[in-house]
């Protein structure tokens, strides 16, 4: 019997979590909150825009912690940091809601997006539809599902659901077998996770690897281990343009300037999205 990973506990932590949501809050008061949102904003569009006119596109993540580095930011306004993203230049927000891996919250997801005009990814780890509709209730613009938390009924169910609501979805894979699957949904954008869920590492090579297999008509995101502007030209050369970055803005003290860096530094020429 395999030793479970840290997705698979956490996976079975946050089906705990909303098992006690659904008592708390009943589906028909998820729903009404969700149809009344104003639309999303455009997630996938965003990124788009933010490749043809500056070579790439940043999506800023707000996270206080993590089960590997815990705590990454000790002075964690939500707020401010989206004003701040805002201003330097990010495509859009990931904000992390899971509260006992991640210290964050539903709340924090609101407080960035009413700050500021990006869309809002909300990154937390669905296990189940109500999660879905959970985060067009509280306006996130956006989901992530990841190929390997999953089976592919559940993976085109939320898929589906999530689209129907207007909501872009980063389908995430970390090896091939994760790809294959990922390619058989309806989605456009393909996370690439750096990070080896076994071990924890990071190693910017599994984009490179993976990227391969992607058809031209998905667009691919890389995710985790990009600290700095020669990490982005790299992914630039395998032509990947859209980057998910967490604690390396997060460990800043000036987000702001650090978006701006990371945009500045890559040097990268506006491009064809």
């Amino acid at each position: 019997m395999s030793t479970p990973t840290i997705l698979d506990r956490i996976c079975a932590e946050k089906q705990k979590v909303v098992n006690e949501q659904k008592g708390r809050r009943p589906i028909q008061e998820l729903l009404k909150r969700a149809k009344d949102q104003a639309p999303p904003r455009g997630f996938a569009a965003s990124l788009t825009k933010s490749v043809e006119k500056s070579g790439l596109a940043i999506i800023a993540e707000m996270k206080k912690a993590s089960p590997s580095a815990g705590v990454i930011r000790a002075n964690y306004e939500p707020t401010q940091l989206a004003r701040a993203y805002q201003r330097g230049g990010a495509a859009c927000l990931s904000v992390l809601t899971d509260q006992k891996f991640f210290q964050g919250s539903d709340a924090d997801l609101g407080a960035a997006r009413s700050s500021c005009d990006l869309p809002v990814l909300r990154k937390d780890f669905m296990v189940d539809a109500y999660q879905v509709i959970e985060a067009r209730a509280l306006g996130a613009d956006c989901i992530l599902l990841i190929v390997g938390a999953l089976n592919d009924y559940d993976l085109k169910n939320m898929e589906d659901l999530a689209i129907g609501y207007g909501m872009d979805v980063i389908i995430e894979v970390h090896d091939e077998a994760e790809m294959e699957r990922a390619l058989q949904l309806k989605s456009p954008l393909i996370g690439i996770n750096n990070r080896d869920l076994k071990t924890m590492k990071t190693d910017l090579a599994n984009t490179e690897k993976l990227v391969t297999l992607v058809p031209e008509d998905r667009v691919v995101i890389s995710e985790s281990g990009l600290e700095g502007p020669g990490d982005l030209k790299r992914m630039a050369a395998v032509g990947v343009r859209r980057f998910l970055i967490g604690e390396a803005l997060m460990r800043r003290p000036d987000v702001e300037q650090a978006v701006k860096i990371m945009m500045i530094g890559a040097g990268l020429n506006p491009a064809i999205a």
